[in-house]
């Protein structure tokens, strides 16, 4: 018979060899750190611009970063910074090399979601952030799974849950008990309401001193933050019923969204969502809180029959939510719940593979216009970055030949820029909520 503790010891065991891929993977300090980018990639990958332009520009301009020289003097290698500095100060016909933002709007969010495990919503939203970043964007991202993926290959790992998306509900709960103790209780006419109490259990956690900031911590990118989350965190379901139940008038899905409503509006370009594996309070938070959904499946019918069944369930629960709760506040995302634009990704797909071209025509024909055109391809290199915590975007390409390495980043890059088409165009429609 196994309890409990069968299974803390057996999570002991894999802890060990977490640690030790860790120290493969990462720094000798056991810290994830940024490579630096090749002007290959910098010219050709990044700003889109002939080398010897790229060369043209440095030697017209010696005060421009020139990165670190290999020894043989043919190649430079820039940083982030050093490239984002670059982005700024050249011009290319006498045009910017800074990605599109409407002027005045805030940050646009998006949410990679489905309750399908295996779907890929952690290597979208991976592979997503960090492409966002070498095209010039400020990123945050947010990780609402508690297996904590995206948090891991960013180099987060040591997370207390109170620092989670849990961290934040819990927040949100007391601030909002709190507002609604004050409004009721200065009410100008009637019987004051009643004051809803909370146990010290919950006052006594600390996290109404927390700031906004407290929460979001910084990664191996310089121009990425991420909210991490945690194994710990994973009681957040169990912990949001009870809190319901304390305050039935809390609107919990909104908890992350007014999270988001403190930061600047110009703190950030993107947000990014990764969501677990089900429908439940915490992506509830994160569909709720996004303006952008983007819907990753795998080819098969299994997926497909599960992509089915999460829009409706979540068509459902939004329903739901616009019909009670349409009389309460809940920041800068209004009920009832609208996207400003839906999408649909095949992920993990092989061209040469029959079973997948047929399920993509599947797709394609249910979805229309809302099934993306490029999917996203399984190559070596991409299984090789999920096994080593990395996105293709961070693996050298080097460490294999330039064209294995060259295909996968292909398929990323143009499932990217047809994102950020849509994300564009999405960005302009949130002038009513800015």
């Amino acid at each position: 018979m196994f309890n409990h503790t069968d299974l803390a010891r057996l999570q002991a065991q894999s802890l060990k060899m977490q640690g030790w891929i860790r120290r493969q993977t990462f720094s000798p300090l056991d810290e994830k750190t940024l490579r630096r980018f090749s002007s290959w990639e910098v010219s050709e990958l990044i700003f889109k611009m002939n080398q010897s332009t790229f060369r043209g520009k440095l030697a017209a301009e010696p005060n421009l970063p020139g990165g670190e020289v290999e020894e043989d003097g043919r190649q430079r290698w820039f940083s982030l910074d050093e490239i984002n500095e670059l982005r700024r100060r050249i011009k290319v016909n006498r045009k910017s090399l800074m990605p599109p933002r409407p002027e005045g709007k805030r940050a646009i969010r998006a949410a990679i979601a489905n309750f399908k495990g295996g779907a890929g919503k952690s290597t979208v939203a991976l592979h997503f952030a960090h492409a966002a970043a070498l095209d010039g964007y400020r990123v945050l991202v947010v990780d609402f799974d508690p297996q904590a993926t995206l948090s891991h290959s960013m180099g987060l790992n040591d997370v207390a849950e109170d620092h989670t998306v849990w961290g934040i509900m819990a927040r949100d709960l007391e601030k909002e008990t709190d507002r609604m103790n004050q409004a009721g209780s200065g009410a100008e006419s009637g019987t004051a309401l009643p004051r809803r109490k909370l146990p010290a259990s919950i006052r006594d956690m600390g996290l109404s001193q927390l700031r906004t900031s407290d929460f979001v911590k910084p990664t191996a990118w310089s121009t990425i933050d991420i909210v991490p989350s945690c194994a710990n965190a994973a009681f957040v379901e169990f912990a949001s019923a009870q809190y319901r139940h304390l305050n039935p008038e809390w609107t919990f899905f909104g908890a992350v969204s007014r999270f988001l409503d403190g930061l600047p509006d110009d703190a950030y370009d993107l947000i990014l969502f990764d969501c677990p594996p089900a429908i439940g309070y915490q992506s509830m938070n994160a569909v709720f809180a996004a303006d952008v959904l983007y819907i990753p499946s795998g080819p098969g019918y299994w997926e497909y029959d599960s992509t089915t069944s999460f829009i409706g369930q979540l068509s459902e629960a939004l329903g739901d939510l616009s019909h009670g709760f349409d009389a309460f506040p809940t920041g800068k995302i209004r009920l009832p719940k609208t996207f400003a634009d839906i999408r649909f990704l095949m992920t993990r797909y092989e061209p040469s593979n029959e079973l997948h071209v047929a399920m993509l025509g599947a797709f394609q024909q249910v979805f229309g216009e809302r099934m993306a055109t490029h999917p996203i391809e399984l190559t070596r290199a991409v299984e090789q970055s999920g096994r080593f915590l990395s996105s293709v975007y961070e693996i050298d390409y080097r460490e294999m030949t330039r064209g294995t390495w060259r295909r996968a980043r292909s398929t990323f890059d143009r499932a990217y820029e047809e994102f950020r088409s849509h994300l564009v165009v999405a960005w302009h429609k949130l002038e009513d909520e800015a």
